[in-house]
């Protein structure tokens, strides 16, 4: 177990604590609101141990806040983690093959250590950074949650800080890397321009789901590449490591989170 924990790379511990960090805000902030709209502080506590999917989270919440049901916010939460579906085919290998390691691998699957295992393609690397940032991330969530409840009672209009801004930024921080491939590129902004398009007329959480959309492209690419070779070769894009969304095992700070 030590071996498999020494395979992660100082970079990497580096921006998997800049994570903690980032995420611990948005935490603090779900828990304050949570409270400051009425809401008793154990339902955010109860919602980040059992759900821990931050999206899913602050969508139920904002269902409730805004007067609906348990059932809508339920919906609007399982709308949101229907995208993890993809998500866990894509790190299988990651979670271990027996029960008791697989259940908790599963409960760790988000979007932050997805992003991170994805940018290796040593499985044992693979494995280690995924268990490192799921749990840094589900203790450090769970404890800025029962901050923000503590002292939602006293910050008063939380939007008023731009708490709510630090989720998407982490996120957008995490696919720069992937965006040096061509082939990546085109499926994102094609998954983007879906989104924003359908956003106007459809309720939260579809839009994201749509996106997926642009996965199309990357798939039109992988079928007109030449045998052998990665989605988006044909286009300059570098072979090996360097040249796919995965990445070297080492990424530089400025050009990941």
């Amino acid at each position: 177990m030590n071996s498999l924990w020494r395979t992660i790379d100082r970079g990497t511990v580096r921006d998997i604590a800049l994570v903690c960090v980032a995420d611990s805000i948005v935490g603090g902030s779900f828990g304050a609101i949570t409270v400051s709209g009425g809401l008793p502080p154990w339902v955010p506590i109860a919602m980040s141990l059992l759900v821990f999917a931050g999206g899913a989270q602050f969508a139920a919440v904002g269902v409730v806040l805004a007067g609906g049901g348990v059932a809508a916010a339920v919906a609007a939460g399982l709308v949101l983690n229907a995208r993890l579906l993809p998500f866990g085919f894509a790190v299988a290998d990651t979670v271990g093959r027996r029960w008791w390691t697989r259940l908790p691998g599963v409960h760790l699957i988000m979007d932050e250590s997805v992003a991170f295992v994805l940018r290796h393609d040593d499985p044992r690397r693979r494995q280690a950074v995924f268990w490192a940032c799921g749990l840094a991330l589900f203790t450090c969530w769970n404890l800025s949650v029962v901050a923000g409840t503590l002292a939602g009672a006293h910050v008063g209009d939380t939007g008023t800080l731009g708490l709510d801004a630090a989720f998407p930024a982490v996120l957008l921080a995490l696919v720069l890397p992937s965006l040096a491939d061509p082939g990546i590129r085109r499926a994102a902004v094609t998954g983007a321009v879906i989104a924003v398009a359908a956003t106007p007329f459809l309720p939260a959480g579809l839009p994201v789901l749509l996106s997926l959309g642009g996965l199309a492209v990357l798939g039109g690419l992988s079928s007109t590449a030449p045998d052998g070779a990665p989605p988006g070769a044909s286009d300059g894009a570098p072979d090996g490591d360097g040249g796919g969304p995965v990445g070297g095992d080492e990424e530089p700070m400025g050009e990941a989170r």
